[in-house]
């Protein structure tokens, strides 16, 4: 252990100045256009193609996707998704892409920014593990709507069912509708909208993040606890609503604000009494 303390002062890791600085990263908005994978598809959005996925499996459709942004296709649109399986997913690329119809389990899961309006309702973990772009349902979802999701905003404008946004890491959930049980389960970060009512123990065992909700909280979980509703979270919900058709008539003032109570954070170096009075 000596010899690693000498040769780390040696490199002068321990005369470093950290007072002052950080690790997040700035993007300029002119490097925007080179944040993009090496082997995205340059697309045009003016140039549109149709699929009818009537006779075709989930595999061909996904495929004919990719092959469609390879020849420049920025506009897809999908008919008679007929509510099949883990359609639209592991899109990283810029694009439009509309299903007329209902999609089944894990639909639009692993993009990386497409713009993505599904006409009908979905099934289980829609948009699971989304990194960024917006999905956008008309109808209701099902559970674990937006599961592990890390960017950009996944948005239902009907009900969705339970552990919505479970290990949430960043992003949007907005929901005009009810939300279901377990809710926010183990949230790390990012912000959730409920227009409707949430089901019991919301927020259970959250680290971080926020969650606001407009009816009624049937029970909170383990370790979420209210917080103050301040103006930058009117004019943030003001702003996102609008921008989806589902700002209510009567502003936001009346939702209720749920955050981390942050004492599950050091709970292993809890003493046992002390876990039971958090539990």
């Amino acid at each position: 252990m000596a010899g690693v303390e000498g040769r780390s002062h040696d490199m002068g890791l321990h005369n470093e100045q950290l007072s002052g600085r950080k690790m997040q990263t700035f993007f300029s908005p002119d490097d925007s256009e080179n944040c993009v994978y090496p082997w995205s598809y340059d697309v045009d959005f003016n140039k549109r193609a149709e699929i009818d996925m009537a006779d075709m499996t989930p595999t061909e459709v996904n495929l004919k996707i990719r092959e469609l942004m390879a020849e420049g296709h920025g506009s897809i649109v999908v008919k008679n998704p007929g509510s099949r399986h883990s359609i639209g997913v592991g899109i990283l690329n810029k694009l439009n892409i509309t299903y007329e119809g209902s999609l089944g389990y894990f639909g639009c899961g692993l993009i990386d920014g497409p713009n993505v309006r599904i006409t009908g309702r979905v099934g289980w973990s829609c948009a699971e593990n989304m990194m960024a772009g917006t999905v956008v349902i008309e109808k209701n979802a099902g559970s674990t709507f937006g599961a592990a999701i890390r960017g950009g905003d996944l948005v239902c404008k009907g009900s969705v069912g339970s552990r919505t946004g479970i290990d949430q890491k960043g992003g949007s959930i907005i929901v005009g509708g009810d939300t279901g049980a377990l809710t926010g389960f183990m949230m790390q970060r990012g912000r959730m909208v409920f227009c409707g009512n949430a089901g019991k123990n919301l927020g259970d065992s959250m680290y971080d993040g926020t969650i606001f909700v407009g009816g009624e909280i049937q029970s909170l979980g383990v370790d979420a606890v209210p917080g103050e509703l301040n103006d930058i979270d009117r004019a943030w919900l003001t702003r996102k609503l609008k921008l989806y058709d589902l700002l209510p008539d009567k502003g936001v003032d009346h939702f209720t604000k749920i955050v981390a109570g942050r004492q599950l954070w050091n709970y292993d170096n809890l003493e046992p009494h002390e876990k039971k009075i958090v539990l």
